[in-house]
């Protein structure tokens, strides 16, 4: 039998080797690490904003105003105002008449004056038919409001003065105490109210019938210079003596 040289072998191994390492070649995918997708973001790179770090963003901080209470026939109309970078991104009427037919009055009347203000940034809005008086009331709170933003305005970011709340002494009287908190915009008064009152069969009458006028009288005169309401002298009296007291406190 012929023996193969062995050169010949040696050749014929090699090729073999280099078709393989060719076939492998073949077979691998055409991507390379360079063209691989990149590991997705995380979450910090993902909700940080575009044009710079989330850190420190310029931003308009909001603030709230309230308008002085205005007197209507049905009831006191009392305006709140959001404002954020000198415009006014909310309105609405914390106080508003109530009653059988002031309900549905102020039901109709206080949503069209919010949005209204919204469209005008003024107090210059039309009154809503049927609800003159609420209308009326309520321009007149929005302006107030209006004049407190403008005082305030120094070419910050925000014209709201920083609202503030001070609580009175819990003055005791026969029936329970009587404490009250006020709310300050700078240094007017911009809302009363009694954190507590007289409880029970007797004194919750009188507590629902007295607290909702000395609160309106108290913001109205902006002092506690205001009168009992009649029939329920013990709770107007310890009322009048937390309101001082929070005044006090306040500077006011």
């Amino acid at each position: 039998m012929r023996k193969s040289h062995p050169i010949r072998r040696v050749m014929l191994a090699t090729a073999a080797t280099v078709s393989g390492v060719v076939l492998l070649l073949s077979l691998k995918p055409g991507s390379d690490p360079a063209s691989a997708a990149a590991p997705p973001a995380s979450a910090a790179a993902q909700e940080s904003p575009q044009g710079g770090s989330g850190g420190a963003q310029a931003s308009d901080q909001a603030g709230t105003v309230t308008g002085d209470a205005a007197q209507t026939p049905y009831g006191a109309v009392r305006v709140r105002l959001t404002v954020s970078g000198g415009k006014i991104t909310k309105a609405e009427a914390v106080e508003a008449p109530k009653g059988p037919t002031s309900d549905e009055k102020t039901a109709l009347a206080v949503p069209r004056l919010n949005q209204a203000v919204l469209a005008t940034q003024n107090a210059d809005i039309d009154s809503v038919s049927g609800a003159t008086y609420t209308s009326t009331g309520y321009k007149k709170s929005l302006q107030s409001a209006l004049d407190q933003v403008k005082k305030g305005s120094g070419g910050g970011s925000s014209g709201a003065a920083q609202a503030r709340t001070v609580t009175g002494s819990a003055e005791q009287t026969p029936y329970g105490a009587v404490q009250v908190r006020v709310t300050l915009s700078g240094k007017k008064l911009t809302k009363a109210e009694a954190v507590q009152a007289p409880k029970g069969p007797t004194s919750d009458e009188k507590t629902a019938l007295a607290v909702p006028r000395l609160n309106q009288a108290a913001v109205a005169a902006g002092s506690a210079e205001i009168d009992s309401v009649s029939g329920a002298t013990y709770t107007s009296t310890g009322y009048k003596k937390s309101l001082q007291s929070a005044l006090d406190q306040a500077g006011g």
